[in-house]
């Protein structure tokens, strides 16, 4: 079958549904790929690397829909492209079917197969082809650079001979795969780094990649909704929530905010008191600007300066601002489609409706409207068990547990030197008294060595080895002092020593200079 992808009429789009690597990829499919002239100029894709890649390029978008079985895009279609759809013929998109229904039913009628790429069900088996997700990663990073270019200073610290520099506070509200993009880079590049979120069981995402989970003091709410997305909080969460905001927002530098919920206009969690009390400078990013914006001052596609100095940015192109990246995620969530669609290496599309993620992500097939789909069989996201935070000991029961460990640690002490002092004796008994004097400097060496080592966490042992060396060192001059005192036993137990000391000795250097050797360039 022809596959077909055409250059994006949406002004200001970059992007491209195909990329020399998935054609290659889609072609051992069994497909034949198509392109219009000019389609990826704007991805630095040039009509020459299509045809290296052995698709076919073509003069129009009219050629593509005439010619090909499947046609995919990145914008939603437009109500001429929806037109030159046939019966048969599948379109595979972003469609976002809850804002476009008239263009759906016209699609349904004329018989054509519409697949949304915003409608792929969050389940793992569909990662790949989850273009939402790929999108807003993208969206996610971008957002970080473009309020680092709009600060007016370093986002990490510095410490330099003309002053010291604070590192930025970015404030991130919404940790899903945009803001935990967002997370991840402003760490990276220094930032001190918080981030909020309605669903406390992401905290220990959050933290894991180092940035400090803003905890609401709230009872009772249930953030989680279907799909992994957050679900629309209460007045009362709600107005909690706005307080923190409020108490943040004089000592943040850069808020980054992505929280949506689906078929819903974005909520406005960035109000303009706050706007009012950030400092001159601040930066505020809104990944929600196209459904109406988190703050209340964001305007869609701009970037504005406020009267006190902060710069609000509301730009909805981010993805098409890294157009060569995004071009090449969505080209691979569009092969894995394909992929899907194409079981057998026959190239012939088998569109299974019983499978859940075509199911989910088809809204139009054989003249019905199949949207919205039903529940898909697999659980979208696993619910955490609910875990109770653990009770904070008081003083009382914290000083009776050190009295506790302070006292087995004295009955372990005490019953080592009860041991060593029966030894003694026994041995004091028969040996001379010359020998006692060598041996009770032996055992408390053996003490002393065992207390030290053994009390250096197991992460530091290697880098002892320098350290035990130098001991090692010392033990074997102290053996060579005791070898000619002339008592057999002495003798022997002196060369035990040497021996030891010196396989530690050996090993402590080579061990060490296997540890050098992973830090030299090659």
């Amino acid at each position: 079958m022809k596959i077909g992808v055409v250059r994006e009429s949406h002004e200001g789009e970059a992007r491209v549904a195909l990329t020399p690597q998935s054609a290659e990829q889609i072609a051992k499919l069994g497909h034949e790929c198509m392109v219009e002239a000019g389609a990826g100029s704007r991805a630095d894709i040039s009509d020459d690397l299509y045809r290296a890649a052995g698709v076919e390029v073509v003069e129009t978008a009219a050629d593509v829909f005439d010619r090909c079985d499947v046609v995919a895009k990145v914008r939603p279609p437009t109500e001429d492209e929806v037109e030159r759809l046939r019966e048969g013929q599948t379109l595979i998109s972003f469609f976002y079917p809850a804002e476009n229904e008239e263009l759906m039913k016209r699609a349904s009628e004329k018989g054509a197969t519409l697949i949304a790429m915003d409608m792929v069900p969050r389940i793992s088996r569909a990662q790949k082809m989850d273009a939402l997700s790929s999108m807003a990663n993208i969206a996610g990073y971008r957002a970080v650079i473009e309020s680092a270019n709009n600060f007016g200073r370093f986002l990490t610290g510095q410490i330099t001979a003309a002053g010291k520099v604070p590192p930025a506070k970015v404030l991130v509200v919404g940790a899903g795969v945009a803001g935990l993009a967002a997370i991840g880079t402003a760490t990276s590049l220094g930032a001190i780094t918080y981030a909020f979120d309605v669903r406390p069981e992401v905290a220990e995402q959050v933290q894991s990649m180092g940035a400090e989970f803003v905890f609401l003091d709230f009872e009772g709410e249930q953030g989680a909704g279907e799909g992994g997305y957050a679900a629309p909080s209460s007045p009362e969460f709600r107005e909690a929530q706005l307080a923190k905001f409020r108490e943040l927002a004089p000592d943040i530098d850069i808020v980054i905010t992505t929280a949506l919920i689906p078929n819903r206009e974005a909520p406005e969690l960035w109000t303009e008191d706050m706007v009012k009390a950030m400092k001159p400078g601040s930066v505020i990013v809104d990944l929600a600007a196209e459904k109406g914006g988190n703050c209340k001052l964001t305007v869609k596609d701009q970037r504005i300066v406020t009267d006190n100095g902060v710069v609000i940015i509301g730009y909805t192109d981010f993805p098409s601002r890294m157009a060569k990246q995004s071009s090449t995620l969505y080209a691979t969530n569009i092969r894995h489609m394909l992929t899907d669609l194409t079981p057998g290496k026959d190239g012939q599309i088998n569109h299974n409706m019983d499978d859940d993620v075509i199911r989910g992500a088809t809204i139009t097939h054989k003249n019905d409207v199949t949207w919205p789909p039903p529940k898909p069989k697999q659980a979208a996201q696993a619910q955490p068990a609910k875990r109770e935070k653990p009770k904070e000991k008081t003083a009382a029961e914290k000083r009776a547990d050190e009295a506790a460990a302070f006292a087995t640690q004295t009955r372990n002490q005490v019953g080592m030197l009860a041991i060593g002092a029966l030894l003694l004796l026994i041995v004091g008994a028969y040996a001379p008294e010359s020998f006692m004097s060598h041996f009770i400097v032996f055992a408390l060496a053996c003490f002393v060595g065992f207390q030290v080592i053994w009390g250096v966490a197991h992460s530091l042992h290697t880098p002892l080895m320098a350290v035990t060396n130098a001991i090692s060192g010392i033990v074997i001059l102290g053996a060579l002092l005791q070898i000619g005192s002339g008592n057999l036993l002495v003798i022997f137990l002196s060369l035990v020593s040497v021996l030891i000391a010196s396989i530690n000795i050996v090993g402590g250097f080579l061990v060490t200079r296997r540890m050098l050797a992973m830090f030299v360039k090659s």
